[in-house]
């Protein structure tokens, strides 16, 4: 295993994930007094196991077709436009 490579997905998903809608949709669901704090993590456990097996397959697949370069340049921009959507009140 490429332990750098692992870090730095660690590192970035987890800074990413702080605070986002998923980990407030986590809060609420565990915030209920007759919810099963074990079945919230678990089913977003294996939810977000699976969004990113999906990912790394999608990438995989991308790469055979979009050079890495581009891919990433394409990723950028989406951000960026993401961002300014939020940003503007559109999203």
């Amino acid at each position: 295993m490429d332990w750098k490579i692992f870090g730095t997905a660690f590192l970035t998903l987890f800074l990413a994930e702080l605070g986002d809608k998923t980990q407030l949709a986590v809060i609420t669901m565990s915030a209920k007094e007759d919810s099963s704090k074990l079945a919230v993590f678990a089913g977003a456990s294996v939810a977000l196991v699976l969004v990113t097996l999906l990912g790394v397959l999608f990438g995989s697949l991308l790469t055979q077709f979009v050079p890495v370069e581009w891919l990433q340049r394409i990723v950028a921009v989406a951000f960026i436009v993401i961002g300014a959507l939020m940003l503007f009140g559109k999203l």
